[in-house]
């Protein structure tokens, strides 16, 4: 089946299930936490509930029949992605992770960033997902690309080989955080790169559930025990942060971690 095909199908699959995507609201419609029946009848099609991680509710795993959401028209201007990478400073040569890729939204634009000589280490623990970003990153000619379907445990990253780590809103749905981070601190390089990309949960404007979103401060209060150093958060995007953490140069560097301080801006650090 063609990557039309599928999203079209993976379409008429959603709208027969009314998912709501990640839980985005539409403009100038009160929450639906207000609108009770409206909510149950807007559910998405999801895993079971897994918990509860740090005071944070964990995010169901969005569906891959739920996947043309992730290439909704709006998407570019909501998110701005070229620019979101422009502030990553990717490289032509660098070896990338698009952890969660879905179906490869953000994929191709890396690939096309590292150039031939990079690598692109796509991601995902849904085989459906995968199926379509294979199709996506061969309607676009990228030769750069390896697709890996991965678990929740296991990341299926090479040690020591990756300098940059991307994960668009998706860390907020893994099970097990704790075991995910010391995966992908282990496959970094000493001095890469892990990304959040993340809805502000501090904003209340920002039209997603609470259960998809993360504030600065959280993110911050699990990742960095986990070994990795806070380096900054860009808040340039319109609802989201990327919030940028590096593993130490020196393997036996003890994690440290500085207790995010309040600040007066919905994104806590302010614009670079």
């Amino acid at each position: 089946m063609t990557t039309t095909g599928r999203l079209l199908a993976a379409a008429l699959l959603t709208l027969l299930a009314s998912p709501d995507s990640r839980g985005q609201q539409p403009p100038k419609e009160p929450p639906a936490e207000s609108k009770p029946d409206q909510a149950k009848a807007r559910r998405p099609v999801r895993s079971s509930r897994p918990g509860m991680y740090k005071g944070r509710r964990i995010a169901d795993v969005m569906s891959w029949q739920g996947a043309e959401w992730l290439f909704r028209e709006t998407r570019v201007e909501e998110e701005q992605p070229e620019a979101m990478l422009d502030a990553l400073k990717i490289e032509p040569g660098m070896t990338v992770a698009d952890v969660g890729a879905g179906a490869g939204y953000h994929t191709v634009r890396l690939a096309r960033r590292v150039g031939e000589k990079g690598l692109v280490l796509a991601t995902d623990v849904q085989r459906e997902m995968i199926d379509m970003l294979k199709d996506n990153v061969r309607d676009a000619g990228a030769r750069n690309v390896r697709p890996l379907l991965c678990t929740q445990r296991d990341t299926k990253l090479p040690a020591g080989e990756v300098d940059l780590i991307l994960m668009v809103d998706v860390y907020h749905e893994c099970t097990n955080p704790e075991t995910l981070l010391d995966g992908l601190l282990a496959a970094l390089k000493p001095g890469g790169r892990l990304v959040l990309v993340e809805f502000r949960g501090e904003d209340p404007q920002v039209p997603i559930k609470p259960e998809h979103k993360m504030t600065l401060e959280q993110a911050r209060l699990e990742v960095e025990p986990r070994g990795f150093a806070f380096k900054t958060s860009h808040e340039f995007l319109p609802w989201q942060h990327v919030i940028v953490f590096e593993k130490p140069l020196t393997s036996d560097a003890p994690a440290r971690p500085t207790p995010p301080q309040p600040s007066g801006s919905p994104g806590g650090d302010p614009k670079p």
